[in-house]
Order: structure tokens, then C-alpha cells, then sequence
């Protein structure tokens, strides 16, 4: 029966020979962390402000109901009351789907915003790990280079 080799050794030794800073990636995942709670704000503040438009909505609403309920003298003011609901229930749909907009407004700018701002900080992060990564890899192979004239 074939034994399967043990690249244990192998493998430490190749690792061994090209050391890789995690410091970046820990970097990376802190700054995905940190753009992610502010997303979650974001997201947050817009479903509690969107609730509290809808319970607005539904307030209004009931109690628009309970005067189209209310018992009338005459067979023409009941369709005054529901003449007058569905016009009332136009313009406050028309002023609450205003405020939706203004929430999704504002939820769209402050993506834009944190988006552009963490673009920003990726592209610096970017550019400080490449040339950290260029300074290193130069060392490398000057040491190298010199390790094998020296031979």
C-alpha cells in the first residue's frame, strides 16, 4: 500500500522563506467591521424612522374611521363622511409617502457617503501594504542577490 508523503516539513519550510504580514488583513477585517456597524446604523435608523411614519399612518387612519363610523342624520351625510375620508385618506397617503421618500433620501446619501469615505481608506490601506510589500520584497532579493554572489 502507497503511503501519501508528509509535505509538512516542505510546506513550513516554503512559508518559512516567504513571511506574510497578517497585519493587513487583521486591518482589513477591523475596517469591514467598523464600515459594516456603521451600515447597520444606517439601515437601523431608517427602519425606526420608516415605523414611526407607518404607526403615524395607521393612527391617522383610525381616526379618520372612527368619524366615518359615527352615526349621521341623513342618508346624504353618510356620503359626505365617506366622500370626505377618502379625500382626507388621499392627502395624508400623499404626505406620508413624502416622508418615505425623504427617508430613502437620506439613507441613499449616507451610503454614498460612508461608501466614498471607505473607498478612500481602502485605497490608502491599499497603497501603504504595496509599498510595505515592495520595501520587503526588495530587501528579499537584495539578500538573496547577495546570499548567493557571496557563494
Amino acid at each position: 500500500m502507497a503511503k501519501t508523503p508528509d509535505f509538512t516539513k516542505t510546506l513550513q519550510d516554503l512559508f518559512s522563506n516567504f513571511p506574510v504580514d497578517t497585519s493587513s488583513v487583521k486591518e482589513a477585517v477591523k475596517s469591514q467591521a467598523v464600515l459594516n456597524e456603521k451600515l447597520a446604523r444606517v439601515a437601523l435608523s431608517a427602519a425606526e424612522r420608516s415605523t414611526e411614519i407607518s404607526a403615524q399612518w395607521a393612527k391617522d387612519t383610525f381616526a379618520r374611521i372612527g368619524e366615518l363610523a359615527a352615526p349621521k342624520e341623513e342618508p346624504a351625510d353618510y356620503a359626505k363622511a365617506m366622500t370626505d375620508f377618502a379625500s382626507a385618506s388621499a392627502e395624508v397617503a400623499a404626505e406620508h409617502i413624502a416622508s418615505f421618500g425623504e427617508v430613502a433620501k437620506k439613507v441613499q446619501m449616507d451610503t454614498v457617503d460612508l461608501m466614498l469615505t471607505a473607498g478612500k481608506d481602502i485605497a490608502s490601506d491599499a497603497q501603504k501594504v504595496a509599498e510595505k510589500a515592495t520595501r520587503e520584497t526588495q530587501a528579499a532579493v537584495k539578500k538573496a542577490t547577495t546570499a548567493a554572489a557571496a557563494k
